[in-house]
């Protein structure tokens, strides 16, 4: 199976205020780069990927000095509120500027770092052969089986305590990318606004409508950085790699 030729739209709106800084999350340096930089470089160099979208906060100050930096020209588009927000103004920019309604787009997180290209290659090769067989509904995303045992949080007032245990088979982690076709992906985001409902992710906006996205196995190490903890193990991740500024 080939890989499908893609888009790459990436949120970038985001605050990231849980690590503390000065700076969105997405533009303070990890071992050399900026988060965003390294969340992004891994599509850049990747011959299917026809080319990158990132949605940006209106009073973005940082963005500029990143764009001059990466290896291509991206488009942009005006971030919102939320996430969802956020990726459909990309949408929307994508189909402006001319990019067809059955195009793949890959979702990817600014703060995901470490996504690495085996990653991408399996999600490419696993979502491309059930195009025909689920047309417009077709995608799927990376995602990981739960292997800790879940704990259901106590409700009330008082201490934190454990109220049950929660079975885990068939629970799956949702990663980034996720994978669908860009004129149903958008479908799927109009709906859920007219709708009043705010999908927490692509897959589940497509859930709505009525597709089964397809959970492709990542890698643990493809983490979102949210805390200063996720921080050094992004900066060991990338560093055990070899990564060169």
């Amino acid at each position: 199976m080939e890989r499908p030729p893609y888009w790459l739209v990436m949120p970038a709106a985001g605050r990231g205020t849980r690590l503390g800084a000065d700076l969105p999350k997405q533009y303070l340096m990890l071992a050399g780069r900026s988060m965003l930089e390294w969340s992004v470089q891994t599509f850049l160099i990747d011959a299917a990927c026809r080319g990158l979208v990132v949605a940006l906060a209106p009073d973005d100050e940082h963005w500029s000095q990143v764009r001059s930096r990466l290896q291509r020209v991206p488009i942009e588009a005006v971030g919102g509120a939320e996430r969802a927000d956020s990726v459909r103004s990309a949408l929307q920019r994508l189909q402006a500027s001319g990019v067809g309604a059955d195009e793949w787009v890959l979702v990817h997180d600014a703060a995901r770092p470490c996504v690495s290209a085996a990653e991408i290659d399996a999600l490419l090769r696993a979502v491309g052969s059930t195009a025909d067989r689920e047309g417009r509904l077709a995608g799927g995303l990376l995602a990981l089986p739960m292997t800790d045992t879940l704990k259901r949080q106590r409700s009330g007032a008082g201490s934190i305590a454990s109220q049950e245990t929660v079975a885990r088979e068939g629970l799956w982690r949702a990663l980034t990318p996720q994978m669908f076709r860009l004129g149903a992906l958008l479908a799927a985001l109009d709906a859920a606004l007219a709708a009043g409902r705010r999908p927490t992710d692509e897959a589940q906006a497509m859930e709505w409508q009525g597709a089964q996205p397809l959970l492709v196995a990542g890698e643990s190490t493809n983490l979102k950085v949210t805390t200063a903890q996720d921080w050094a193990l992004a900066e060991g991740i990338l560093a055990a790699r070899g990564a060169q500024p």
